[in-house]
């Protein structure tokens, strides 16, 4: 039986990509594998939102290629599509394939066997208008779901190459969608998270939103729950924000970019908020649902940052009660209008903010969870480690652990939180919620 390993780099949507990709070889006949294993086939699922996404891709297919010389290579994703040419000229790569042409490997691709040359699949940006369906799948281990619905964007951040990588915003039909999720939650996933490029403008060619079809799946029988994997703090409408309140379903956490809290370079990104109305959204949250998660996505060293409107970013998220942050260091990205603007940020001074924000996440994460001791939290574990301890989540993205005790996999357990160590929460096992499907087996 062939061996197929699958590496995915960046976002939850690339994720669920890859598991909709990795389904495919499983229906012809291959065995997947861990990337550390000897394959004779290589998938990459690229990011190129940053230039160090871009580097670990080569980096990884020279290693791949150490593991078997004579192994079939293929890159797809977002730097396939951007960059198909710089790939291709990676020594050792087979096939290059777009954003919809990833979905398409077995008639695109005769035979799986070493080529001397590289292969280019890649359509232009004005074709990429298919919506190419992906969810996880037999492919893929996880107790969480990731189901893509939507994908391309249609905003025109000066920083970002996605709309060209990814083509306009689109998303899946709205009973697909439904029918899909019910699948999903048949199939015994108890998370489903909604990925997509910009999650919060699905539907708008179905005259629909997101709020519309969250109110479906929450009516949708079984037990799971339902996590956002990232949404535009524009798009987070009340309707989604008091239905998260109401339902059980809806998972207690929103991720929210910010990229800035200076006024001036949220401007100077080209981004559809400004610093106030983002702060009243995250305070409208906290007192709507007080033990939510907020975790925000920030930028430092935009061109024009001056120390100034960096401590600007600095002390507005230090003052705003959210959990964690994800801080990316600026990165010059071709075909952007942010590469030609004045006032680069030499390489020390970005690293320097990353660095002071990365402590200031793990403060605020220390505090959130803290402020987690003495109550109660439904989570859901993944399998054990080697130690016999088992990890997962709340619903407000809340990182637990705990001895395994027979029941507790996929299977919702509430847990009494005692203490935090090293950024994770333990405490008292106080129930398991076991499924019809679990007390069954």
């Amino acid at each position: 039986m062939p061996k197929v390993a699958l590496h995915t780099l960046g976002c939850k949507l690339n994720f669920s990509e890859t598991s909709t990709i990795g389904n495919q070889f499983l229906n012809h006949g291959f065995q997947i594998v861990d990337f550390k294993e000897t394959a004779d086939v290589y998938i990459f699922n690229t990011c190129s939102v940053t230039e160090n996404a871009e580097r670990e891709c080569r980096q990884l297919v020279r290693r791949a290629l150490r593991q078997n010389p004579d192994a079939f290579v293929a890159v797809t994703g977002c730097y396939a599509q951007l960059r198909p040419e710089e790939i291709s000229k990676i020594h050792g790569v087979d096939a290059v394939l777009g954003t919809i042409e990833k979905f398409k490997l077995f008639s695109l691709i005769e035979d799986f066997q070493k080529k001397s040359l590289a292969c280019i699949y890649v359509s232009p940006l004005q074709e990429l208008n298919e919506f190419g369906a992906a969810h996880s799948t037999d492919a893929d281990t996880r107790t969480r779901a990731f189901f893509k619905i939507q994908d391309g964007c249609d905003y025109k951040c000066s920083f970002c190459t996605i709309p060209m990588a990814r083509g306009k915003s689109r998303s899946m039909n709205p009973d697909e969608v439904i029918s899909d999720f019910k699948k999903l939650v048949d199939a015994g996933y108890k998370e489903i998270i909604l990925t997509g490029v910009n999650v919060g403008d699905y539907g708008k060619a179905f005259s629909t939103n997101l709020y519309n079809v969250l109110l479906k799946m929450v009516q949708v029988p079984g037990d799971f729950r339902i996590r956002i994997s990232s949404i535009e703090p524009n798009l987070l409408s009340d309707d989604i924000i008091n239905l998260t309140a109401d339902s059980e379903k809806m998972c207690r956490h929103f991720h929210i970019p910010l990229q800035s809290g200076s006024p001036d370079i949220l401007k100077l990104m080209q981004r559809r908020y400004k610093a106030d109305y983002y702060s009243s959204l995250i305070y409208k949250l906290k007192n709507k649902i007080p033990d939510i998660g907020i975790g925000v996505d920030v930028i430092v060293g935009f061109p024009g940052e001056t120390e100034e409107h960096f401590l600007q970013t600095y002390n507005f998220l230090k003052d705003l009660p959210v959990s964690y942050l994800h801080v990316f260091t600026y990165s010059e990205r071709p075909d952007t209008k942010a590469i030609t603007m004045p006032g680069q940020v030499d390489v020390a001074g970005r690293r320097k903010r990353n660095n002071m924000l990365r402590i200031l996440s793990d403060k605020k994460k220390n505090e959130f969870y803290n402020g987690m001791i003495g109550k109660e939290l439904e989570v859901l574990f993944e399998e054990p480690d080697d130690n016999g301890i088992v990890k997962g989540f709340s619903s407000n993205y809340v990182r637990v652990c705990h001895t395994f005790t027979s029941g507790m996999v996929n299977n919702f357990s509430n847990i009494l939180v005692e203490g935090v160590d090293e950024n994770i929460c333990s405490g008292k096992l106080k129930g398991i919620k076991k499924s019809i499907e679990s007390i069954a087996s």
